[in-house]
């Protein structure tokens, strides 16, 4: 049983690296969205043409990343949120309620700071995880059935 895991959320850690390291020899394939943080937000403006007002420059890109975004949430067995300790990740919120919508197995990860702030995101999950090593126990708990030794 191969698994496709979309890896959402959160870009200014390596919490992706040690989750994809941490799955090798497990059949799964990973996705992601653009994680560049430049091109993520200039995306629209580059191809479709730059924009006076921030808010339309940020709309194109935001529209032009949700067709990459939706596509790969659809195709995905298990969505991972990760939330991270610096920056409200709204967009990540936004994910993790597509997941849900969408009855993907849904997996949050974040610190117990972030608790009470995401009780209900919690609540929609089958995981609420702190690490990226507890994501990888759980993916090879539901590939093999193994737990961890």
């Amino acid at each position: 049983m191969t698994l496709s895991v979309y890896l959402s959320g959160e870009i200014h850690t390596d919490w992706r690296e040690q989750i994809i390291e941490g799955a090798t020899g497990l059949d799964v394939s990973f996705a992601a969205p653009v994680t560049d943080h430049d091109a993520s937000d200039d995306c629209g403006v580059a191809i479709m043409g730059a924009e006076d007002n921030k808010f339309w420059h940020d709309h194109k890109g935001a529209k032009l990343n949700a067709i990459r975004t939706r596509r790969l949430i659809e195709q995905a067995d298990v969505v991972v949120v990760r939330f991270g300790d610096k920056y409200k990740q709204w967009n990540a919120a936004f994910d993790a309620g597509q997941a849900a919508a969408l009855g993907k197995s849904l997996v949050v990860m974040h610190g117990a700071d972030h608790q009470h702030a995401l009780k209900e995101v919690d609540a929609a999950a089958l995981a609420v995880t702190e690490t990226p090593e507890q994501v990888v126990q759980i993916l090879r708990y539901v590939l093999t059935g193994e737990l961890p030794g």
